[in-house]
């Protein structure tokens, strides 16, 4: 079953409240208006001057359901494989999740701040550059962790999407950019900095264009054509790409 539009509020403090013995909200007596504040009573009923009463967590706020939160985000992947991103809505979504909108404005603001969201947590599964000791090595590294990351739904269904959408919406792009783009582009400056280290590449390599020797194909292949990996595809690319990389 999906997720439900109730969420758990936090308890409201002893002696407030409608269930109190008054009015809603009322206080039970009158006494507890005149106490000093930061007092606070011993067992004999005195005083003690500086006491501090613990904080409560204030009455009726609201603590967010991982199972709706869950659900909300399988909704959004079902959404875009239906509608797509121009024409998915916060209603759509919450239709599917089983809960009421509401409950998805209590996590995002607006589609665009849930589908971001999704992208940004995705980007951050990825794993620190390889170290394999070779150029070739860590190129052969780096495709198969990228070859699993873009058969993720959010590579294959929603990115390409964004990508649509980043045309006419700058936001997206920038966000895409932020989340997927800057951390490739960390892992191969660390690649080629490693192999120039070593004598593999000369100084002076640029790692942008190494990252899309390297990866280029593969997403190609993998999210717009849409084809599968033949047996040894990725140490053919992985010894192409080092090649493009090394000649003279």
């Amino acid at each position: 079953m999906r997720g439900t539009d109730r969420e758990t509020a936090a308890p409201a403090a002893p002696g407030t409240g409608a269930g109190a013995g008054g009015a809603p909200g009322a206080r039970t007596n009158e006494a507890s208006r005149s106490r000093t504040p930061g007092a606070s009573r011993t067992p004999g009923g005195s005083r003690t001057p500086g006491s501090r009463t613990p904080r409560r967590t204030p009455a009726g706020a609201a603590v967010l359901r991982e199972d709706v939160t869950d659900a909300i985000r399988a909704a959004v992947f079902e959404e875009l494989a239906a509608v797509g991103f121009a024409r998915m809505s916060i209603e759509g979504i919450a239709r599917r999740a089983g809960v009421g909108k509401t409950a998805v404005y209590r996590r995002w603001k607006s589609k665009l701040a849930l589908v971001l969201d999704l992208v940004s947590a995705f980007a951050a599964q990825g794993l620190p550059a390889p170290a394999t000791g070779s150029l070739y090595g860590d190129v052969r590294a780096l495709l198969e962790v990228a070859a699993h990351a873009l058969r993720h739904p959010v590579a294959s269904r929603v990115i390409p999407d964004l990508l649509v959408e980043a045309a006419r919406q700058p936001e997206i792009s920038e966000a895409i950019r932020a989340a997927l783009l800057d951390g490739q582009r960390g892992i191969a400056a660390v690649i080629v900095r490693e192999a120039v280290e070593r004598g593999e590449l000369p100084a002076g390599t640029d790692a942008d264009r190494a990252l899309d020797l390297v990866i280029g194909p593969l997403y190609w292949r993998l999210v717009v054509v849409r084809s599968g990996l033949p047996q040894g595809y990725l140490d053919d690319l992985a010894a192409s790409a080092v090649a493009a990389l090394t000649r003279d």
